[in-house]
This record gives structure tokens, C-alpha cells and sequence, in this order.
């Protein structure tokens, strides 16, 4: 049984991805990042750095006492090794699907949550930043782009805990000011894993635990 702490942003949808990819036995606790709720005691003695997603896994491969992670791009390395799934083990496609995970924690997800803050949520519309971080996250976009023009998947033939990592960073594409149509090979991509189905169960938690409001 894998405990997920969790809300309904990019991060969070990456490990509800793997867990419904994986079929892994899971049960979902909630954290209203909106009323605070990643602040309390207990949820900062599993993720110390106060964000989601976290887990406790209660049955760790070596048998011993659970373990608790938090960043979604340890967790999903974690949950890959864990199941032996959507991590290759050959070594050119593993190292691949690893730099392609590492470029969405480092580079596409800061950039478009700036983009998102700045554009969206900022009090003060700052044109500087707002084109700044549009034109970055477009720049990223290219960048996907080109490699989906070379692979059917992120890490090459197989889909992978990176597509699951870069994915919900696409879906509020709008949001960020872009368009698919600029982005050929990754709109294929996009609407490939969109129709997954556990891409569609995954998705399914939003409206069970934050409902768009009337």
C-alpha cells in the first residue's frame, strides 16, 4: 500500500500517473494547498520542504520499516525501481528517460510555474517577467518538441516515468500562453498519453478532491 499526499497540481498528477500505469494499491490523503494545509506538523514530518506530493510506501522492497519520500521526480524514480516498470534497463534508454526527468524538474517545471504565477496569480502584472517566462517556456517547448521529433516517447520507444514527469506540465498549456499547433511532434505525444487510461483515471481525482468552482 503506497499513502499519497497529494493535490491537484502538475506535481501532484505525476505520481497518481504511475501509481494507475503501475496498478499499485494506493490510498490518497488530500492536502489542501490552498487553505495551508501542506504547513501542518505531520504532514512536515513527511515532507520537510512543505510541498506535495510525499508518500509513505508500508511495504519497501526490503521488508523493513515504511518509507517516506517527498519530490515527485524521487518518488517516481523510486515507485519505477520499486515495480521494475517504466524505467528501461538497458543502459542507453535508462540514461535517456534520467536526463529527460531531470530537464523536467529543473527546467520545464520552474519555468512554467513562473509562468503560471506571473501571468495568473501575481498581483501586479509585471510585463517583464510575463514574457520572460513565456518566451522561456516556449523555448522548452521547442526543445521537447525536437526531441518528440526523433522518438515516440520522451525516452525513446517505451513510455516512461519522464513522459510522466513532463506531461502534466503540458496539460495547462493555455495557461502558459502556448499552443500545440506551434509544436507538431509533441501535440502527437500530448494526445497519445491524454488518451491513456490511466491518464484518464488519473485525472478523474480533480474532480473528486478540488471540483472547479462554479
Amino acid at each position: 500500500m503506497i499513502d499519497l499526499y497529494y493535490w491537484t497540481t502538475p506535481n501532484g498528477h505525476k505520481i497518481t500517473l504511475f501509481l494507475e500505469e503501475a496498478g499499485l494499491e494506493y490510498k490518497l490523503h488530500p492536502i489542501n494547498i490552498s487553505k495551508g494545509e501542506q504547513f501542518a506538523a505531520d504532514f512536515l514530518k513527511i515532507s520537510p520542504n512543505n510541498r506535495i506530493p510525499a508518500i509513505i510506501d508500508q511495504a519497501p522492497t526490503d521488508g523493513g520499516a515504511p518509507i517516506s519520500l517527498f519530490e515527485s521526480g524521487a518518488i517516481l524514480l523510486y515507485l519505477a525501481e520499486k515495480t521494475g516498470k517504466f524505467l528501461a534497463t538497458d543502459l542507453r534508454e535508462r540514461q535517456q528517460v534520467l536526463q529527460w526527468l531531470f530537464w523536467q524538474m529543473g527546467g520545464l517545471g520552474p519555468m512554467a510555474g513562473q509562468n503560471h504565477h506571473f501571468g495568473r496569480f501575481a498581483p501586479e502584472k509585471i510585463p517583464y517577467a510575463i514574457k520572460r517566462y513565456t518566451d522561456e517556456t516556449a523555448r522548452l517547448y521547442g526543445v521537447l518538441d525536437k526531441r518528440l521529433a526523433q522518438a515516440t516517447f520522451v525516452g525513446g520507444d517505451h513510455y516512461s516515468i519522464a513522459d510522466m514527469a513532463i506531461y502534466p506540465w503540458i496539460v495547462p498549456y493555455e495557461m502558459q500562453n502556448q499552443k500545440l499547433e506551434d509544436f507538431p511532434h509533441l501535440k502527437r505525444w500530448f494526445e497519445t498519453i491524454k488518451a491513456r487510461p490511466a491518464t484518464v483515471k488519473a485525472y478523474e481525482w480533480t474532480a473528486k478532491v478540488n471540483p472547479p468552482k462554479p
